[in-house]
């Protein structure tokens, strides 16, 4: 089932502070921060992930240092990539940045 914009953006921008929080209050060495819906975090050691929502095909961007860059749809409450659907954002993330996102 495909999102509405309305229900996109409401999940997206819920996800997006969500892995921001958690960043913040995890790792002490790691700077997260959101400008106009991008979320940026910057770990030192590893590099800067670039969080963002695409509003036109309702997924969520992700640029990562480790990982490389990925586009995620929302399907049966996960964040899933649409290229492999082995791939789900919050078990990608947190393997990455080793905390439970």
């Amino acid at each position: 089932m495909s999102l509405d914009e309305s229900r996109f953006t409401t999940l997206a921008d819920q996800l997006i502070e969500r892995i921001a929080d958690t960043v913040e209050d995890n790792l002490e060495s790691a700077d997260a921060d959101i400008q106009s819906g991008i979320l940026t975090i910057t770990v030192p050691g590893l590099g800067q992930y670039v969080i963002n929502k695409h509003t036109a095909n309702r997924e969520i961007w992700v640029s990562s240092p480790k990982s490389g860059a990925y586009h995620f749809a929302h399907r049966d409450g996960a964040w899933v990539s649409t290229r492999d659907a082995a791939v789900v954002l919050g078990p990608l993330l947190s393997g990455e940045l080793g905390v439970a996102v």
